[in-house]
């Protein structure tokens, strides 16, 4: 079932800090796709400080988020947002990179209190992630901004 955000519903950031978004270098197109939807949502709201890396896989983006957080000692991260493409083949790989990264990517997540995006698309068919990422309202990539945007604002509320 295709879904889409409300944009018109994100609250805008007062002094927003810096946006992370990690990448993998696999299915280059579909997770560009990704991360530029979610760039234009970001820039859309304020954030002018977006940083981009592309990491070998999707299993190295939760090491790659520790280690962001980890030198942020001013909290200047307000979010951390993660693409990927991980195709189901013949072997367990799928399932060992799927679980372990958003395994890794949780811990992260509560260890550092920061909120972190996932959208690591474990799909069947490349069709399927390019659907995801196609050029129109549906783009995961969209609703990952959306979900970062959300949080920030969320947790200033509460004084986080």
């Amino acid at each position: 079932m295709k879904t889409t955000v409300d944009l018109s519903a994100l609250p805008h950031i007062k002094n927003p800090g810096r946006m992370v978004i990690l990448k993998s270098k696999w299915y280059p197109k579909v997770v560009n796709n990704l991360s530029v939807a979610c760039q234009a949502v970001l820039s859309q709201y304020g954030y002018d400080r977006v940083e981009e890396y592309t990491l070998p896989g999707c299993l190295e983006i939760p090491l790659a988020a520790r280690d962001l957080l980890a030198l942020d000692e001013h909290l200047q991260i307000d979010a951390v947002i993660c693409f990927g493409v991980i195709v189901k083949g013949e072997t367990l790989h799928f399932e060992m990179i799927s679980n372990e990264s958003m395994r890794g990517l949780g811990q992260v997540m509560h260890d550092f209190r920061r909120p972190v995006v996932v959208e690591i698309l474990p799909v069947y068919e490349l069709a399927h992630a390019e659907a995801r990422a196609a050029d129109d309202v549906y783009n995961k990539g969209i609703e990952a901004a959306a979900a970062a945007i959300e949080m920030v604002a969320w947790r200033r509320s509460v004084g986080c």
